[in-house]
């Protein structure tokens, strides 16, 4: 596709277009503003935000529900600085976004021009890698590179940074055909060796878990996952970044580790003698004290991305590769090594059945008769069903949103993992929404989420994405109150929000085009979540009214071993050493 005359401007917006992008998520200002003109003709579909952050956040959300690299677009200085959020949020949870912005003409860089900031200085830390151009010559092949990095290996951030000058000048365009970059090679297909080495591993074991990561949503290996679940018989443990990507409802299906995560999946990787560790990173939030995590456990760990292994625990066995490419070789592997020799996992399954049944996830019903914060969102679940994605934001409401609804399918469930950004929530699921225009979209926020970003709610009625919210509103910033509650004597320091007086969510949704409903009687949950259900034309606000001293259990207190996980106010451990 070459040699045309165009401005830098139209070589941009050409050059997206031969990138296959459909939509992407945006505010004008002077730098950025000469590839606003060749927008006005594109076929690309442009979506204004209130808020550089919104255009952030719906980018990371269309490309989570997508899969597809999310596009957002911006002006220099604030307009840049208003993405160093959403980008940081999408490379700590590896997903695909490439976000434009203008910069000052390059002869005023470094002057500290009108609305100049070092958009690329301040974004290295927190992009998968980032392009200053300043020769409208290089867009087309920078805007190329963008989305092969952005898309390909472990996905990520990736900043494309235009001054303004190169936008206004004439080019010939040239959109590559191939892309080689030096020192780029992810490695996406595993060694015959290493498969070899895992497939022994697990062949030896009498007391494995599938420890399961986000990548597994990322590679799409959701198919081979569930065939070497069933193949090997053994627990599976799904983390917060990748629910859905195992069913719940599967009877190998423990829940979620880590901090807040069941009391099955915790113990049973404190317990296990290997960790079958598929595209999983060992977060601290699932490991709690690293050094008292599994400490009998032998390491199997694939991931695509070298750096993570042996990046917080040694690897017995590294597997590098793409992960569906892994499993689907692994299995093979695995029936052969059976066929000698095959594990008997009576004993173990006994265990861990027995940690499920004692310790299963529930919740309290408030004594007062208030709204119970967890059986608003397990109805939402229900009622909605697991054909709907479900996007939170973060806080009490995120982890009750990961315990309550049961997630069957990938992709179904956005969050903020890594970075845990609040006001991710409504953005978000605008993105999600447009990428998946005929799905139910529910973003799950909390009150102080909610006061962040809610204002993408006019982006969503003005463009027709017509999102659900529900308002966890407890009035408070919840998870901080917890912490709060346990840990510093119930000295409630600037966590009380107030939001049950003011703002009134049902009446600000209305000033904002949306439909505004309230629930605050256990008894008008399902009733209010079947009218939400049924308004498709427009966005759906519900503000719940619930129980303000809800807390999140399970969960193992920062810096503490997994050992020591609670499940009630005493903060008692359940375990003491003889039980274990």
């Amino acid at each position: 596709m070459g040699n045309e005359k165009k401005t830098g401007a139209q070589a941009l917006v050409q050059a997206l277009e031969d990138s296959g992008v459909d939509v992407m998520f945006g505010i004008p200002g002077g730098a950025i503003l000469p590839a606003y003109d060749p927008i006005f003709d594109s076929k690309i579909r442009h979506i204004l935000v209130r808020h550089e952050q919104g255009a952030g956040h719906a980018a990371t959300g269309y490309a989570q529900a997508t899969g597809r690299v999310g596009v957002c677009i911006a002006t220099s200085g604030p307009g840049a600085t208003n993405l160093v959020t959403p980008l940081a949020d999408a490379q700590m949870d590896s997903v695909p976004v490439v976000a434009i912005t203008g910069q000052v003409a390059s002869g005023a860089i470094g002057t500290d021009a009108f609305q100049e900031a070092d958009i690329r200085g301040i974004t290295m830390p927190v992009t998968k890698h980032n392009f200053l151009v300043t020769d409208p010559a290089e867009i087309p092949r920078a805007i190329a590179e963008a989305f092969h990095i952005a898309s390909t290996g472990r996905p990520g951030a990736v900043l494309v940074d235009i001054a303004k000058d190169a936008l206004q000048m004439m080019t010939d365009y040239n959109y590559p055909q191939s892309i080689n970059l030096a020192g780029y090679h992810p490695i996406s297909k595993p060694t015959d060796g290493a498969i070899r080495d895992a497939a022994r591993l697990i062949a030896e074991s009498s007391a494995p878990v599938l420890y399961v990561g986000g990548g597994a949503i990322k590679s799409a290996a959701h198919k081979e996952l569930l065939e070497l679940a069933e193949l090997t018989g053994a627990p599976v443990v799904t983390t917060l970044m990748a629910l859905g990507a195992f069913p719940n409802s599967h009877p190998q299906h423990l829940g979620m580790p880590g901090m807040h995560g069941t009391v099955a999946a915790v113990t049973a990787l404190q317990k296990a003698d290997l960790l079958i560790t598929l595209g999983a990173r060992f977060d601290d939030r699932v490991t709690g004290k690293l050094s008292s995590f599994a400490p009998n456990a032998k390491i199997l760990h694939a991931d695509i991305d070298p750096a993570e292994i042996g990046k917080n625990r040694r690897a017995d066995v590294a597997v590098v590769g793409d992960l569906k490419l892994t499993i689907a070789a692994l299995i093979p592997a695995v029936k052969a090594e059976f066929k000698k020799s095959k594990p008997d996992l009576g004993a173990w399954w006994k265990q861990v059945n027995s940690w499920r049944e004692r310790f299963p996830l529930a919740y309290d019903l408030p004594a007062d008769g208030a709204v119970s914060p967890q059986y608003v969102i397990e109805r939402i679940g229900k009622i909605s069903g697991p054909d709907s994605i479900y996007v939170a934001g973060v806080g009490q409401h995120q982890m009750w949103a990961s315990q309550f609804i049961s997630y069957e399918k990938p992709r179904t469930w956005l969050n903020s993992g890594g970075l845990g950004t609040m006001g991710y929530a409504v953005p978000a699921a605008m993105g999600a929404k447009v990428g998946a225009p005929d799905t139910t979209v529910w973003a799950i926020d909390g009150d102080g989420c909610f006061q962040m970003t809610n204002q993408e709610l006019v982006t969503c009625a003005l463009n027709n994405i017509p999102i659900k919210v529900a308002i966890i509103n407890n009035e408070s910033l919840g998870m901080v109150r917890q912490w709060q509650t346990l840990f510093y004597n119930q000295r409630y320091s600037n966590t009380e929000l107030q939001s049950k007086r003011i703002p009134d969510f049902a009446k600000l949704a209305e000033a904002m085009g949306c439909v505004g409903l309230s629930c605050d009687k256990p008894e008008d949950v399902d009733r209010v979540i079947q009218q939400a259900m049924e308004i498709n034309d427009r966005p759906v606000v519900v503000d719940f009214s619930v129980h303000r001293d809800a807390m999140v259990w399970p969960m193992v207190a920062a810096g503490t071993s997994n050992d020591d996980i609670v499940v009630a106010r005493s903060m008692a451990p359940i375990w003491d050493s003889q039980e274990l």
